[in-house]
């Protein structure tokens, strides 16, 4: 029968995460903002006297967001 020695595996320590840049963030930050700003106007906006669709469909379809939010809409 052969055997065979383990020896302790010496322990392995993560890499160092290095600091990410402002400039590799901020256009993401920019994107995400403006998504945010388009997803706040449709819930909160759309359907009134500045809207962009006509018809009831969006109004349907973020209706029950706009109440979570606090928005009135009737």
């Amino acid at each position: 029968m052969a055997q065979s020695t383990l020896s302790p595996a010496a322990p392995v320590s993560p890499p160092a995460l290095a600091p990410l840049p402002v400039r590799a963030i901020l256009p993401w930050a920019a994107f995400f903002g403006v998504l945010m700003l388009v997803l706040l106007y449709f819930v909160g906006a759309e359907q009134g006297a500045l809207s962009v669709f006509s018809g009831e469909s969006v109004h349907e379809w973020v209706h029950d967001g706009r109440h979570l939010l606090g928005f009135p809409c009737h």
